[in-house]
């Protein structure tokens, strides 16, 4: 009976394993072949069969990318707006994670089902009239017209991740701090914010990559050339007749590797965050 459960324990560790191979292969094949065509020629990133390693390796994609089209200026947009997004989504969402997870807020429930069902809506089916608000305010092709609508979509999601690490810090510290005479807001910045660290970088980090990856409001609010984000930007390269294949792997490239440093540095944090969301409600 213990070698058959044994077996069945093995084989079910091998399945999980192979399917933990197949999914890294899904994500990094990819990742190398983006990689690897934007260091191609024009003729090897079209030749046949594939080449599988670029030779020789070339930068003219990417001199192309910042000589030919203004790709400098995409990059400091997304850098402007999605920095400017995150700012005010961790400082409001800090404040309100606090007062729904700390204070004895009235409809906590009817809040927070709200928020839910905020983070979830489908953009597209407020772009119209969000168009027409920006139209209004004399705010199209600006950066407050995406800073503002991507800090309403991306708030719900911080204030959730950080009121769950509210509720597991034990109200004991804080009111010692009181005793102490701190204030709210001064209990708040020295004692609690440093213990739900973790839960702030984790709400950081995917407000960041929204911002930097959002695609519709950023061609619908900024169409002008020198108001484009990276992800339009893209879009917008090569012609009706020809698709520079190359200098889109280049541009992609470039836009990838912020992200993934910030994963990488971060990755602790996020993963503990995004644990902690998991266990407590």
């Amino acid at each position: 009976m213990r070698n058959r459960t044994r077996t069945g324990a093995a084989r079910y560790f091998n399945l999980v394993n192979l399917g933990a191979l197949l999914i890294a292969l899904f994500v990094i094949i990819p990742m190398y072949w983006l990689f690897a065509s934007a260091f191609k020629t024009t003729a090897g990133v079209g030749a046949s069969p594939p080449q599988y390693f670029p030779n020789p390796v070339s930068t003219t994609n990417f001199q192309q990318a910042f000589g030919q089209y203004t790709f400098g200026r995409y990059i400091l947009n997304s850098l402007v707006v999605a920095a400017c997004s995150t700012a005010l989504v961790l400082s409001l969402g800090t404040l309100a994670g606090y007062a729904l997870g700390r204070l004895p807020v009235r409809g906590k429930y009817p809040v927070m089902v709200s928020l839910l069902m905020i983070s979830v809506f489908p953009q597209i089916a407020v772009i119209a009239p969000l168009y027409l608000i920006m139209r209004d305010l004399g705010w199209l092709n600006s950066y407050q017209a995406l800073i503002f609508p991507y800090t309403a979509f991306n708030l719900p999601f911080a204030i959730w991740i950080l009121r769950n690490y509210f509720l597991g810090i034990s109200m004991s510290m804080e009111e010692s701090a009181r005793v102490d005479g701190a204030g709210a807001l001064r209990t708040l910045w020295s004692v609690i914010i440093p213990q739900v660290s973790p839960g702030i970088f984790t709400a950081g980090v995917f407000t960041f990559t929204a911002c930097w990856t959002e695609f519709l409001m950023a061609l619908s609010f900024n169409q002008q050339n020198n108001m484009r984000t990276i992800p339009v930007g893209i879009a917008t390269f090569g012609s009706q007749f020809t698709v520079p294949y190359g200098t889109l792997f280049a541009a992609s490239v470039v836009a990838v590797v912020p992200i993934a440093i910030l994963v990488l540095v971060f990755r602790k944090a996020v993963v503990s965050g995004l644990t902690s969301g998991a266990v407590k409600g």
